[in-house]
């Protein structure tokens, strides 16, 4: 069908490869090969960069994590843990390479990239469970980190950002790690696939109901069924019935985008819940779309973004 668009994206529509997960494997060879070109050209100068792996969860493997830390840092600093997207399935600590530099540069903070395990060959909880072994780690050693605890966020965009709520509601319910702020853009939340939204929007770019259901599929696994009255709040957190005690969150959707509704529902859910909540809903826009940087609508999204991230972590410094 056809949609109306910003018109500074649409001429930008005939650059976007088609995304499709309906093969795993392959789908993360385009995206990875599509995020090596885009890295080349990357300026990394003045931020300490380090990969390392953490202990994961009981009886898992090491998770990979890569720090970013502002050259020279001297004292503490908000620290900020991020969790790429993929629909569960694909991306990387290489493919949110540039948005961790440019948050990492632009906030002067401390951040670090969570290397989670993917579906299908490791579905829930199994990726959840390598992004709270990393809040954890980050908690228990910021000192070396030179992380103030008290300013500990977490980020996520699309499936990191339901990945993101669900860290969050886990450190609630087991008095772990307290999180002064979530970011959680474009986030995946529903595996009902019931919304407005996710009903109409069958052939939008980048993302779309066709995908939404392979990733539910893939990340649900043999264990659930989509949908299904039995599938837990923290493998889809808008199944959350009690939000009270997250920490103060932002949330941003795009208007085509089949995972618009259900962001604005949660942040419905969070406000009802008397969570501090600011949602951001960007007209002409779709999943993805805020990679065309030069577009008025995605420089007015990225400012949203840092200004929220400088409050939330309570941070001095203007960006």
């Amino acid at each position: 069908m056809a949609y109306a668009y910003d018109p500074e994206l649409t001429p930008l529509l005939d650059l976007l490869p088609p995304l499709t997960i309906d093969d795993p494997v392959a789908s993360r060879m385009g995206f990875e090969d599509m995020a090596a070109q885009l890295n080349t050209e990357l300026d990394e100068s003045g931020i300490d960069i380090e990969n390392r792996r953490i202990p994961g969860p009981a009886g898992a493997p090491d998770v990979a994590v890569r720090i970013y830390s502002p050259a020279g840092l001297a004292g503490t600093t908000a620290g900020l843990l991020y969790i790429h997207g993929g629909g569960f399935v694909i991306g990387s600590l290489e493919s949110e390479h540039g948005n961790c530099l440019a948050l990492c540069r632009n906030l002067g903070i401390v951040l670090v990239s969570v290397g989670y395990r993917l579906a299908p060959e490791t579905p829930y909880p199994g990726g959840l469970d390598d992004c709270y072994a990393a809040l954890q780690w980050v908690h228990d050693n910021s000192l070396a980190l030179r992380v103030d605890r008290e300013r500990l966020g977490v980020f996520g965009i699309s499936a990191g950002g339901g990945l993101a709520a669900a860290t969050a509601l886990l450190a609630r319910d087991r008095a772990g790690p307290r999180i002064c702020f979530q970011f959680l853009g474009i986030p995946e939340l529903d595996d009902h696939l019931t919304t407005p939204s996710m009903r109409q929007f069958t052939d939008t770019p980048m993302w779309n109901r066709p995908n939404a259901e392979l990733s539910w599929d893939y990340y649900l696994g043999d264990q659930y069924q989509r949908g299904a009255d039995n599938v837990p709040y923290y493998a889809a957190p808008a199944r959350a019935q009690e939000l009270a005690g997250l920490p103060p969150t932002y949330i941003d959707t795009m208007e085509f985008d089949p995972l618009r509704d259900e962001g604005v529902l949660y942040a419905l859910k969070l406000m009802q819940a008397g969570v501090p909540t600011e949602l951001h809903t960007y007209p002409g826009t779709f999943h993805g779309s805020s990679l065309f940087q030069a577009a008025a609508v995605s420089q007015r999204q990225a400012s949203d973004m840092f200004g929220a991230l400088q409050r939330g972590l309570a941070l001095k410094n203007k960006v």
